[in-house]
């Protein structure tokens, strides 16, 4: 028995498209193919929760669905008969999939399911991009390789003769509804109208050749390791007057020597002697903008949490950037020698070893607390 739509996706039946929205979103990055390679099981829940989708981001479609449940669309094609690829559900509901990063809503291809004569588009492309945490800082320009299908010189096409051009051809359906008119992408042209008439000796059967291309993409600061962006544009071009399909690109960070990344603040674990914390000292340590010179204030505490604002990672909204926090570790040595250990002997007992905690020393948890503050 087909699940139900609603239940897929985790929503309740008085859902506003808001949130059917907000909660397809939650679903297509949990079980993103890029995030779950090789992983089938995720791949069909994602082709699930796009499915639901699809029906009942539709006010005119989920009325129907409300009214009927599945029977609704039986014979009628679309997702229900599962024959959308992946590239069809990231050319319908690119925007799901992070459009701040894409120019524009989506990510082109054959548009809405509605009439009208649809344009084929090529395949996407996919690249892994590998960054250092001063490039996700910052931001960077990077120039990578692609091997992409484009059309080949000398390549001609004719109208397709199973759909006269239209791109579409018509069923008739009969539904509980009644008789029922569907359009469907048709199988020959693969909806671009055109269908092949010459080819140079060094094209494919669709008329495409492989070539080598340099693709420039600027990576905005503040990108996290699993985000996806695109290059529109940059994928294969589809066959005919088909437009070409997009290069998508997922972010890889290399992990940091020194520094730790939690959100948009930065972490740095800085150890001193104890001779260090009694006496006061300054310290050069890590940023992802060079090296900083911190002061240490005499008897400075082990576990002491130093903010230095503006000092992390640029926010990817355009909220200003981190903070660094410099965690104080007091090193505790293993081994003293004769005269070292007299010392610390004579020490035991004198009041100014005590510890003697302020009001102000705050405890590890407010310490924890403050961080995500």
């Amino acid at each position: 028995m087909k699940e139900d739509y609603y239940d897929v996706l985790g929503v309740s039946k008085s859902a506003t498209a808001a949130e059917i929205k907000k909660a397809y979103r939650k679903m297509a990055l949990k079980y993103h193919p890029d995030k779950n390679p090789g992983d089938s099981k995720a791949e069909e829940m994602f082709k699930k929760s796009a499915e639901a989708y699809e029906v009942l981001s539709n006010p005119d479609k989920k009325a129907r669905y409300d009214q009927f449940g599945h029977a609704a669309f039986e014979g009628a094609g679309g997702f229900g008969g599962g024959g959308m690829n992946m590239d069809d559900i990231f050319s319908q509901f690119g925007d799901i999939f992070g459009s701040a990063f894409g120019g524009g809503g989506g990510f082109g291809g054959f548009g809405g399911f509605g009439g009208g004569q649809r344009r084929a588009k090529g395949s996407n492309l996919r690249i892994r991009v590998k960054l250092t945490l001063e490039e996700v800082a910052n931001g960077v320009e990077k120039k990578v390789k692609v091997r992409r299908k484009i059309q080949a010189d000398g390549v001609t096409y004719k109208t397709c003769g199973t759909c006269g051009g239209r791109g579409q051809v018509t069923k008739i359906t009969n539904t509980i509804l009644g008789r029922m008119q569907t359009a469907t992408t048709c199988s020959s042209c693969s909806g671009s109208g055109q269908v092949l008439d010459k080819k140079p000796s060094d094209a494919d059967a669709q008329g495409l050749k492989i070539q080598e291309e340099t693709v420039s993409i600027k990576i905005p600061a503040g990108v996290e390791d699993g985000m996806q962006l695109k290059v529109p544009g940059k994928g294969n071009d589809a066959p005919g007057n088909g437009v070409a399909g997009d290069l998508l690109v997922a972010i890889e960070t290399e992990e940091h020597a020194t520094l730790k990344r939690e959100g948009d603040n930065l972490h740095y674990d800085l150890y001193i002697s104890i001779s260090e914390a009694v006496l006061g000292t300054s310290k050069e340590i890590d940023a992802v903008g060079g090296k900083v010179r911190i002061k240490l204030e005499p008897g400075i505490q082990s576990g002491k949490i130093l903010r230095l604002r503006g000092k992390g990672i640029s926010s990817l909204n355009g909220y200003g950037n981190g903070d660094l926090l410099v965690h104080v570790n007091v090193w505790t040595p293993k081994e003293l020698n004769k005269e070292q250990r007299e010392f610390f002997e004579r020490m035991q007992g004198n009041e100014n070893f005590d510890p003697k905690p302020e009001k102000s020393d705050k405890s590890f948890f407010e310490k924890v607390k403050d961080m995500f503050s």
